[in-house]
Protein backbone atom coordinates (compact mmCIF):
# COMPACT_ATOMS: atom_id res chain seq x y z
CA UNK A 1 0.00 0.00 0.00
CA UNK A 2 0.99 3.35 -1.17
CA UNK A 3 0.08 6.78 0.23
CA UNK A 4 -0.76 8.84 -3.07
CA UNK A 5 0.42 12.30 -1.50
CA UNK A 6 3.74 11.21 -1.17
CA UNK A 7 3.98 9.69 -5.14
CA UNK A 8 5.49 12.46 -7.07
CA UNK A 9 2.44 14.47 -8.24
CA UNK A 10 2.09 16.55 -11.26
CA UNK A 11 -0.43 19.35 -12.38
CA UNK A 12 -2.07 19.54 -15.51
CA UNK A 13 -3.85 22.56 -15.05
CA UNK A 14 -3.01 23.94 -11.63
CA UNK A 15 -5.83 26.00 -10.06
CA UNK A 16 -5.33 29.45 -8.29
CA UNK A 17 -6.04 28.09 -4.94
CA UNK A 18 -5.41 24.83 -3.15
CA UNK A 19 -4.05 23.17 -0.69
CA UNK A 20 -1.68 19.76 -0.23
CA UNK A 21 -0.89 18.36 2.68
CA UNK A 22 0.36 14.89 3.99
CA UNK A 23 -3.09 13.70 4.87
CA UNK A 24 -5.52 15.80 2.01
CA UNK A 25 -5.67 17.81 -0.85
CA UNK A 26 -8.26 20.72 -1.38
CA UNK A 27 -8.95 22.01 -5.19
CA UNK A 28 -11.14 25.22 -5.19
CA UNK A 29 -12.85 25.05 -8.69
CA UNK A 30 -12.97 28.02 -11.14
CA UNK A 31 -15.98 29.29 -12.87
CA UNK A 32 -15.99 27.87 -16.37
CA UNK A 33 -13.75 24.69 -16.07
CA UNK A 34 -14.77 21.14 -17.04
CA UNK A 35 -13.79 17.77 -19.39
CA UNK A 36 -15.53 17.00 -22.25
CA UNK A 37 -15.31 16.45 -25.65
CA UNK A 38 -17.95 16.55 -28.72
CA UNK A 39 -20.16 13.81 -28.12
CA UNK A 40 -24.25 15.10 -28.56
CA UNK A 41 -23.61 18.63 -29.03
CA UNK A 42 -19.84 19.59 -30.08
CA UNK A 43 -19.03 21.12 -26.82
CA UNK A 44 -15.28 20.76 -25.52
CA UNK A 45 -14.14 21.85 -22.72
CA UNK A 46 -10.50 21.01 -21.75
CA UNK A 47 -9.30 23.31 -18.89
CA UNK A 48 -10.12 21.25 -15.49
CA UNK A 49 -7.09 21.04 -13.15
CA UNK A 50 -5.82 17.73 -12.37
CA UNK A 51 -3.62 16.58 -9.82
CA UNK A 52 -2.09 13.15 -11.17
CA UNK A 53 1.13 10.60 -10.14
CA UNK A 54 2.59 8.34 -13.17
CA UNK A 55 2.79 4.73 -13.15
CA UNK A 56 4.08 1.56 -15.38
CA UNK A 57 2.52 -0.66 -13.37
CA UNK A 58 -0.37 -2.69 -15.06
CA UNK A 59 -2.49 -4.18 -12.04
CA UNK A 60 -2.88 -1.70 -9.14
CA UNK A 61 -5.95 0.06 -7.26
CA UNK A 62 -6.33 3.69 -6.33
CA UNK A 63 -9.15 4.90 -3.35
CA UNK A 64 -9.95 8.00 -2.46
CA UNK A 65 -12.75 10.11 -0.08
CA UNK A 66 -14.30 12.60 -1.91
CA UNK A 67 -16.28 15.76 0.14
CA UNK A 68 -17.90 18.40 -1.53
CA UNK A 69 -19.70 21.55 -0.98
CA UNK A 70 -21.26 21.63 -4.82
CA UNK A 71 -23.75 24.03 -5.05
CA UNK A 72 -24.47 24.96 -8.46
CA UNK A 73 -25.51 22.84 -12.33
CA UNK A 74 -22.78 20.67 -13.19
CA UNK A 75 -20.23 21.33 -9.95
CA UNK A 76 -17.85 17.90 -10.09
CA UNK A 77 -15.07 16.28 -8.32
CA UNK A 78 -13.97 12.83 -8.12
CA UNK A 79 -11.20 10.61 -10.05
CA UNK A 80 -9.07 10.92 -12.93
CA UNK A 81 -7.09 9.11 -15.52
CA UNK A 82 -5.88 11.99 -17.77
CA UNK A 83 -3.35 11.14 -20.46
CA UNK A 84 -4.28 14.31 -23.12
CA UNK A 85 -6.85 15.90 -24.55
CA UNK A 86 -8.75 13.33 -26.25
CA UNK A 87 -8.19 10.56 -24.13
CA UNK A 88 -9.25 10.14 -20.55
CA UNK A 89 -11.67 8.73 -17.87
CA UNK A 90 -13.29 10.36 -14.88
CA UNK A 91 -15.95 9.75 -12.11
CA UNK A 92 -17.59 11.97 -10.07
CA UNK A 93 -20.71 13.18 -8.17
CA UNK A 94 -22.27 15.88 -10.60
CA UNK A 95 -24.66 18.39 -8.75
CA UNK A 96 -27.79 19.01 -10.81
CA UNK A 97 -30.27 20.41 -8.33
CA UNK A 98 -31.32 21.18 -4.67
CA UNK A 99 -33.26 17.32 -5.01
CA UNK A 100 -30.79 15.06 -6.34
CA UNK A 101 -27.29 14.67 -8.49
CA UNK A 102 -25.70 12.64 -11.01
CA UNK A 103 -23.09 9.60 -9.71
CA UNK A 104 -21.34 8.77 -12.97
CA UNK A 105 -18.63 8.39 -15.26
CA UNK A 106 -16.83 9.12 -18.26
CA UNK A 107 -14.36 7.55 -20.97
CA UNK A 108 -13.18 9.41 -24.10
CA UNK A 109 -11.54 7.52 -26.49
CA UNK A 110 -9.74 9.25 -29.07
CA UNK A 111 -11.58 12.51 -28.92
CA UNK A 112 -15.42 11.66 -27.60
CA UNK A 113 -16.79 11.25 -24.65
CA UNK A 114 -19.64 9.41 -23.37
CA UNK A 115 -21.15 9.77 -19.82
CA UNK A 116 -23.29 6.80 -17.83
CA UNK A 117 -25.35 7.99 -14.68
CA UNK A 118 -27.46 7.19 -12.16
CA UNK A 119 -29.45 9.72 -9.97
CA UNK A 120 -28.69 10.31 -5.97
CA UNK A 121 -29.84 12.29 -3.67
CA UNK A 122 -28.22 15.88 -3.34
CA UNK A 123 -28.13 15.56 0.45
CA UNK A 124 -24.91 13.39 -0.42
CA UNK A 125 -21.54 15.46 0.40
CA UNK A 126 -19.34 12.36 0.68
CA UNK A 127 -18.02 9.58 -2.35
CA UNK A 128 -15.73 7.34 -2.14
CA UNK A 129 -13.96 6.11 -5.60
CA UNK A 130 -12.05 2.86 -6.49
CA UNK A 131 -9.77 2.93 -10.05
CA UNK A 132 -8.38 -0.79 -11.01
CA UNK A 133 -6.57 -1.44 -13.74
CA UNK A 134 -5.47 -4.87 -15.27
CA UNK A 135 -3.35 -3.89 -18.49
CA UNK A 136 -5.20 -1.78 -20.82
CA UNK A 137 -8.65 -2.53 -18.83
CA UNK A 138 -10.33 -0.28 -16.10
CA UNK A 139 -12.84 -0.36 -13.38
CA UNK A 140 -14.38 1.89 -11.90
CA UNK A 141 -16.48 1.09 -8.78
CA UNK A 142 -18.29 3.84 -5.87
CA UNK A 143 -18.65 3.50 -2.09
CA UNK A 144 -20.38 5.23 0.34
CA UNK A 145 -18.95 4.04 3.08
CA UNK A 146 -14.92 3.28 1.92
CA UNK A 147 -15.73 -0.49 2.95
CA UNK A 148 -18.44 -1.92 0.61
CA UNK A 149 -17.57 -0.61 -3.48
CA UNK A 150 -19.99 -1.08 -5.82
CA UNK A 151 -19.51 -1.43 -9.92
CA UNK A 152 -19.97 2.00 -12.12
CA UNK A 153 -18.24 1.26 -15.36
CA UNK A 154 -15.75 -1.70 -17.03
CA UNK A 155 -14.21 -0.05 -20.10
CA UNK A 156 -10.94 0.01 -22.44
CA UNK A 157 -8.59 2.59 -23.11
CA UNK A 158 -6.67 2.64 -26.32
CA UNK A 159 -3.61 4.51 -24.71
CA UNK A 160 -3.97 3.74 -21.39
CA UNK A 161 -0.96 0.82 -21.91
CA UNK A 162 2.22 1.28 -20.11
CA UNK A 163 2.64 4.22 -18.55
CA UNK A 164 -0.30 6.07 -17.60
CA UNK A 165 -1.10 8.77 -14.64
CA UNK A 166 -4.33 8.98 -12.57
CA UNK A 167 -5.57 10.91 -9.38
CA UNK A 168 -8.37 13.63 -8.58
CA UNK A 169 -9.96 16.21 -10.55
CA UNK A 170 -12.66 19.04 -9.61
CA UNK A 171 -14.25 21.90 -11.81
CA UNK A 172 -17.44 24.66 -12.07
CA UNK A 173 -18.52 24.33 -15.90
CA UNK A 174 -21.11 27.26 -15.04
CA UNK A 175 -20.48 30.67 -13.24
CA UNK A 176 -19.34 28.80 -9.90
CA UNK A 177 -16.58 27.80 -7.38
CA UNK A 178 -16.54 25.48 -4.65
CA UNK A 179 -14.19 23.68 -2.28
CA UNK A 180 -13.01 19.82 -2.94
CA UNK A 181 -11.74 17.61 -0.35
CA UNK A 182 -10.08 14.51 -1.16
CA UNK A 183 -8.32 12.13 1.50
CA UNK A 184 -7.53 8.55 2.11
CA UNK A 185 -5.99 8.42 -1.10
CA UNK A 186 -4.21 4.96 -1.39
CA UNK A 187 -2.21 2.91 -4.11
CA UNK A 188 -3.07 -0.94 -3.45
CA UNK A 189 -2.83 -4.08 -4.93
CA UNK A 190 -5.61 -4.93 -7.73
CA UNK A 191 -8.56 -5.22 -6.12
CA UNK A 192 -10.44 -6.22 -9.09
CA UNK A 193 -9.88 -9.70 -9.25
CA UNK A 194 -9.43 -11.74 -12.81
CA UNK A 195 -12.36 -12.67 -14.60
CA UNK A 196 -12.70 -17.01 -13.99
Amino acid sequence: MRDFLKEPLLWTRKPKQSVISQDYAELFTEPGTDLWQRTYYGFQNDNAPVLQTKTSDEYFSFVVKTHFESKRRFDQCGIVMYLDSENWLKASVEYENQEYQRLGSVVTNHGYSDWATTDISAEIKDMWYRLSRRKSDYLIEYSTDGIIFKQMRICHMWKGVEEILFGIYACSPENSSFKALFSNMEITECKWLEHK
